[in-house]
């Protein structure tokens, strides 16, 4: 069997590598071919839990749904989850391996080099096409010693490389023409093309742009894609989204979000944005949460303890409680469902020195934090609405007391507490199950009961119709069939 495969990187981070690889794996999905998505090195805090019971970043997750493939931890071996300022958790082939400061897994990646060709040689065995998602730059030449996510990686699998520049930023042409300039000879000889995303208006106005960079680059541009506005609809791999849109939706029901320091898998609040009923606003670091507020969310975090402090320092916890008094709603997602509670107590120093907090006080509950990890999808029925219910469980900790005998949801296969999963005390819950709300009738019966009757948006429908239309999007201004033949055929 022949497998081709083909490399997107970027001038710089954000210029929509991500979504651009979502988009070819669907529109080559839907000529017939197998497709799958690869990431040697990704990092993020927003994590999925894969069919095969690994982690990998939620981008892949949704390029594999662009595929019509079940998640696999081959499609991201190597993942980053930041901790601190300084250091992150890294998570091989799914599972966590050890935490390292970013100088010490600088000077120590190139290990994990066989770990990534070996799940990339997996998913060789089982598609007609591979497009591999680079990391941050291949200008980042202070970098490029023991590279295992850009040009390092192109090397070792010997794969040609297109080059993606972000228009609506400015300075394209620098950008992509600085690259080819920076980066070293034998590295510019991996890039076959060009492309650009992001344009506003008139594309013709940027022909000559694109002659010049052709002439400077001495490759083709292989099309100039416009601004897909649908984007804000799929899920966002990277923070920097909460600061671009802190407020969405223009509904009388208002949904608050702490933004933590460490926020993890936000995507669990985009099924809420889509509500015609709902207005969502991320609460910046430095503003109160607003007392309009009907639903506060705590969302997950990487670091539990480190982000309950950082809501004490912003002044949120006084806002919560006095929300709480008012008979307002809360919910806590994973790490935000530990916060609720009277402590978290992490006895082995799995997210720092060891030490025992206080919590909000909200919840009758109490949390140890493990070095086990747990990682599982899990389906069954909401307490308080009877709807079906599932997400996936991504965390660690066990936590235990009264008030989880008055469940979130009760739920199989679960690992806490059996089929009991949660807590709730009144108008205060918690829950482990990310991905929650992506289920439209539990959505749907779990706003009604706030007041909430804007009619259901069927949110997994949304996104599926919005990746068929990013895959039009982009086969009317790509050349589809010169990618193709620039992708380098790898025998299986």
């Amino acid at each position: 069997m022949t497998t081709k495969a083909i490399m997107l990187q970027g001038t710089g981070s954000d210029v929509g590598k991500s979504l651009i690889v979502a988009g070819l794996a669907r529109a080559f999905t839907n000529q017939g071919l197998k497709v799958r998505p690869f990431k040697p090195q990704n990092m993020s805090n927003n994590a999925a839990v894969t069919a095969d019971g690994g982690e990998i970043g939620r981008a892949q997750a949704l390029q594999a749904r662009a595929a019509r493939v079940p998640t696999s931890v081959h499609m991201n071996p190597v993942l980053l989850k930041p901790e601190s300022t300084t250091g992150a958790q890294v998570i091989i082939q799914g599972k966590a391996e050890t935490t390292l400061s970013a100088r010490d897994y600088m000077k120590t990646r190139e290990k994990y080099m066989p770990r990534i060709l070996d799940s990339f040689n997996r998913l060789k065995q089982e598609a007609d096409l591979i497009i591999i998602e680079g990391a941050g730059s291949p200008a980042e030449i202070n970098l490029r010693q023991g590279d295992i996510a850009n040009m390092g990686f192109a090397h070792a699998a010997d794969i040609p490389v297109l080059l993606i520049g972000d228009i609506h930023r400015g300075g394209v042409i620098a950008s992509i023409a600085g690259t080819f300039q920076v980066i070293s000879r034998k590295d510019a000889e991996r890039l076959k093309g060009f492309i650009i995303n992001n344009f506003h208006g008139s594309i013709d106005l940027f022909d000559e742009g694109r002659l010049i960079l052709e002439d400077v680059t001495s490759v083709p541009c292989l099309g100039i894609i416009p601004h897909f506005a649908d984007a804000a609809k799929l899920p966002a791999e990277d923070a920097v989204a909460l600061e671009n849109t802190a407020t969405t939706g223009s509904g009388d029901f208002h949904i608050s979000v702490p933004r933590l320091s460490r926020i993890a898998n936000f995507d669990d609040l985009d099924p809420l944005k889509i509500e015609d009923g709902v207005t969502l606003e991320i609460i910046q670091p430095g503003s109160p949460i607003p007392a309009r507020t009907n639903l506060i969310i705590i969302p997950g975090s990487k670091a539990t303890i480190a982000d309950l402090k950082y809501l004490r320092q912003q002044g949120w916890d006084i806002d919560i409680l006095a929300h709480a008094r008012r008979g307002g709603h809360v919910l806590g997602l994973c790490g935000g469902y530990q916060m609720l509670g009277q402590t978290i107590a992490d006895p082995d120093g799995v997210e720092g020195a060891p030490e025992t907090i206080d919590g909000l006080g909200l919840l009758d509950i109490k949390t140890i934090l493990t070095g086990d990890k747990t990682l599982t999808n899990v389906s069954g029925t909401h307490c308080q609405t009877k709807m079906p219910i599932s997400g996936y469980e991504i965390h660690l900790g066990e936590t235990t007391g009264p008030d989880c005998k008055k469940p979130f949801a009760q739920i199989s296969g679960a690992s806490v507490n059996g089929t009991d999963e949660g807590a709730t005390n009144g108008n205060i819950s918690g829950t482990y199950l990310h991905g929650c709300f992506g289920e439209d009738g539990f959505r749907r019966k779990y706003l009604n009961l706030q007041g909430v009757s804007a009619p259901n948006s069927g949110y997994e429908a949304i996104i599926d119709q919005t990746l068929d239309a990013l895959a039009q999007h982009l086969a009317e201004h790509l050349d589809l069939e010169q990618i193709l033949d620039i992708a380098t055929p790898v025998t299986c």
